[in-house]
């Protein structure tokens, strides 16, 4: 990951002129916010926040189709041994 030194911001600039930073990053998209001289925090636009959740998202959605369709047939299997113990147990046969 690259890092303009120009998005640095040490917090306790961020936390007596937030106003700037806020303008920062609708300038450049977002800002680092450092403690202690080290990156602790990530102040960036709402819309690049969801952006990235939906991609997130997207990527488990992805990656859940290929387990699955690379496993179906261990999964179905596994669905034939458990089913007839479950189903006795919720519905045990009548004396």
């Amino acid at each position: 990951m690259k890092i303009n030194t120009q998005n640095l911001v040490p917090i306790t600039e961020a936390n007596q002129n937030f106003s700037r930073v806020a303008r920062m990053v609708d300038k450049n998209g977002a800002v680092i916010i450092l403690k202690n001289n080290v990156p602790r925090y990530v102040l960036l636009e709402f819309s690049q926040f969801a952006g990235e959740e939906t991609a997130a998202d997207d990527d488990v959605e992805s990656i859940s189709k290929r387990i699955l369709a690379t496993n179906r047939h261990a999964f179905e299997e596994l669905a034939n041994e458990l089913e007839e113990p479950i189903l006795e147990s919720l519905f045990p046969p009548s004396s």
